[in-house]
């Protein structure tokens, strides 16, 4: 997937995670702040690269901001960010891109 322009999802309320993407070169770099990143800031990061992996994107500045999110929530909002980033508006994959 082609990212295009900076892109964010999600908010900054509890039991949420905002995700700020943008395109970049020389590949991924992730960027965590958390209420909880001493027990979950490298299972974070790691379900954040997994999930751009999943949609093949191989160059991109992430920014998490957690407020204690489920694994779900941050798929998500990593996968809304990128289809945004990407200015995908027709055939959006419904029910989620990521398995």
């Amino acid at each position: 997937m082609l990212l295009k322009q900076p892109a964010i999802a999600g908010t900054l309320e509890s039991s949420d995670v905002q995700v700020t993407i943008t395109p970049q070169d020389g590949g991924v770099k992730v960027e965590v702040d958390s209420t909880v990143k001493a027990q979950y800031g490298r299972h974070i990061e790691e379900c954040v690269r997994e999930t751009l992996e999943n949609l093949n994107i191989k160059n991109a500045l992430v920014k998490v901001v957690d407020q204690g999110a489920l694994e779900c929530t941050i798929k998500a909002r990593v996968e809304c960010a990128a289809f945004r980033s990407a200015q995908v508006e027709d055939n959006y994959p419904w029910g989620g891109a990521i398995k």
